[in-house]
């Protein structure tokens, strides 16, 4: 008797042993195809479904992760665990709903989203590789795999509320930037198949996200969401390039567009999502939807769910994000299965890709996060990097009212100085959309950085007398004697079609500031914007004139190139209008009359110690 059960203990050992020594998706020296393999069969449907299901961080926790075998969770603009989050707060929260994932019955880890969207970038593309690489470790120091980040757009129309979020008009200046992906993700293998998205293993990178696929930026009048006219010629020569570059450099995953390309959504345009992008440009990493964008295949939105369902997963996608609900979702998929309408086939691929981005990022070896890189959270080469990018990304319009009395760069040393206009003392206004809050805050309470106005008085000489004035009269600038003054003006935060604008004017009392000052003392003005900006009324009372974009929070940069301690060698990335009623215009159409053209830009040279 002894013997016998002797011999089933170790037989049991041995069938443990063996059972462990076949889970080969958890052995990391196995070929990655060979690991998405077996791991596919040994899912069920639930599981599977609960892979291509994206959760928001309010609805997520350890049980829901577990019980529905979520893939991924997502923060939506301002979804924080708590108001001033630590780092170990984010960290703290995002391993508990791993751990959440680890203890299903396979033990497939989530990823979790969340927007970077960045203020400034209109940029070199080796200073983008390095924003990218610096974001990266930012996004991980909180624990985060996963950045919506960049958006390809190609912003034909000012109007649009997210045009800042583009990097251009021109395709190939957006082609150029989407050197931001290897910043992100690592540098792609140099015997990478086409198409296999690439992130380097490890802490310190990130999977990115082209988006919006495709079109987003070419939407009538710039709406947001709205349609996209164009014939397919069109579509392919100015949309679509950014995303051969992305998808050759290893991008780990699309987002399709809310838009419509000629009527027909994007969420269910299966010809570009899988015949295009899928099939023709062989994109292996997997497709995700925007923030409820099934549901928004109809109109009103959710108003044919199962059609919605049915369109969208049809169409390509792998992954829907479902921020607020997810019950709906799973439960109408399972059906469509089980009723044949969608066929298992169109499961398994969307349930590969997803495992393969997670198996390429390593996710399977090392899930949890720790704190190792807290002291990369706003370091102080974080600030400097975004400083360089600040001051590199200016482009200066205007110096000196005659071309030869050039107004900059600055004198330091001066009696007394003016510094005016609602965006001289407000973080909030620099950083723009998409910071803190979906739609961004005001003034400085919020956010840790340095003001344009501060930056101003730690840049000039000691001697010099600054004086800060929001909306001074006429009277006071006259009377005070000032040597010159630096009106900051421009609009204020939004994000998405909330910035949608048929007049694209700054904010009061911006006119009037200008007016004033300008009027009675040398100025210069400094346009603080997500996109060109009415300023035609203007230009004639303006001595300088510099486009600052949005600087985000290291307002320094902007008080390195007007002092002289950097030069300005920045060009327009994008038209500056002279009228809304010119837009859209682009370079190289047949009514081109900008104020300033695309690749516009005057410079300096630097003037150490003047």
């Amino acid at each position: 008797m002894r013997e016998a059960m002797m011999f089933l203990f170790v037989l049991c050992l041995w069938a443990g042993f063996t059972e462990a020594d076949n889970l080969k998706y958890k052995d990391p020296k196995q070929p990655l195809n060979v690991r998405i393999k077996d791991l596919m069969k040994r899912m069920t449907l639930e599981e599977k479904v609960g892979q291509m299901t994206q959760i928001e961080r309010k609805i997520a926790s350890p049980d829901i992760m577990k019980n529905y075998f979520i893939g991924s969770v997502l923060s939506g603009g301002g979804s924080v665990p708590a108001p001033k989050a630590s780092i170990e707060s984010w960290v703290n929260m995002v391993n508990d709903l791993q751990k959440g994932a680890l203890s299903t019955r396979l033990g497939i880890p989530m990823i979790y989203g969340i927007d970077a969207v960045h203020g400034h970038n209109n940029v070199d593309p080796d200073l983008l590789k390095r924003i990218g690489a610096a974001t990266a470790l930012e996004v991980r120091a909180t624990g985060i795999q996963y950045a919506f980040s960049p958006c390809i757009a190609v912003c034909r129309d000012p109007r649009w509320g997210r045009c800042y979020e583009s990097y251009s008009e021109d395709h190939k200046i957006v082609q150029a930037m989407t050197e931001i992906i290897p910043g992100l993700q690592g540098d792609l293998p140099a015997n990478s198949a086409k198409g296999v998205p690439f992130v380097s293993p490890g802490k310190t990178k990130v999977a990115g996200c082209a988006k919006h696929f495709v079109g987003d930026g070419g939407t009538i009048n710039g709406i947001d969401e709205n349609n996209t006219m164009i014939d397919y010629k069109g579509l392919y020569s100015i949309h679509m390039p950014a995303y051969f570059d992305s998808v050759r450099k290893g991008v780990a995953t699309v987002m399709v567009s809310y838009s419509s390309w000629n009527g027909n959504k994007m969420h269910a345009n299966r010809d570009l999502v899988t015949g295009f992008l899928k099939d023709k440009l062989k994109f292996r990493g997997f497709v995700i939807s925007d923030w409820q964008g099934i549901d928004r295949i109809t109109s009103p939105p959710h108003a044919n769910y199962s059609y919605s369902v049915q369109a969208g997963v049809l169409a390509g996608i792998d992954m829907i994000m479902l921020p607020e609900t997810f019950t709906d979702f799973t439960n109408e998929l399972l059906a469509q299965v089980k009723k044949n309408i969608i066929p298992m086939s169109r499961i398994d691929d969307a349930v590969k890709r997803i495992l393969r981005v997670k198996f390429v990022m390593g996710l399977f070896e090392d899930p949890l996060a720790d704190l190792s890189l807290a002291n990369q959270l706003g370091s102080r080469e974080h600030r400097e990097l975004a400083r360089e990018a600040v001051r590199k990304s200016l482009v200066l319009l205007k110096n000196g009212k005659v071309a030869s009395q050039p107004l900059l760069p600055l004198p330091k040393k001066a009696p007394k100085i003016l510094v005016a206009g609602s965006h001289a003392d407000n973080l909030g206004y620099q950083c723009g959309g998409w910071t803190v809050e979906w739609q961004g805050v005001q003034g400085n309470d919020q956010i840790v950085g340095t003001t344009i106005l501060q930056a101003i008085k730690n840049t000039v000489d000691p001697s010099t007398n600054v004086v800060y004035k929001d909306n001074p009269d006429a009277n006071f600038v006259k009377t005070n004697g000032f040597s010159y003054a630096i009106v900051v003006v421009g609009e204020a935060p939004y994000a998405e079609m909330f910035g949608d604008s048929t007049n694209l004017s700054i904010i009061d009392p911006g006119p009037s500031t200008i007016k004033n000052v300008c009027a009675a003392v040398k100025c210069i003005v400094v346009v603080v914007s997500g996109r060109p900006v009415v300023m035609e009324p203007y230009i004639a009372q303006i001595d300088a004139l510099v486009a600052a974009w949005l600087p985000g929070t290291e307002g320094q940069g902007v008080a390195d190139a007007l002092f002289g301690d950097y030069a300005f060698t920045g060009k327009l990335a994008r038209t500056w209008f002279k009228s809304v009623n010119q837009l859209p215009m682009n370079v190289g159409d047949s009514h081109y009359d900008p104020l300033f053209p695309f690749g516009f830009g005057l410079t300096t040279k630097p003037t150490k110690g003047n």
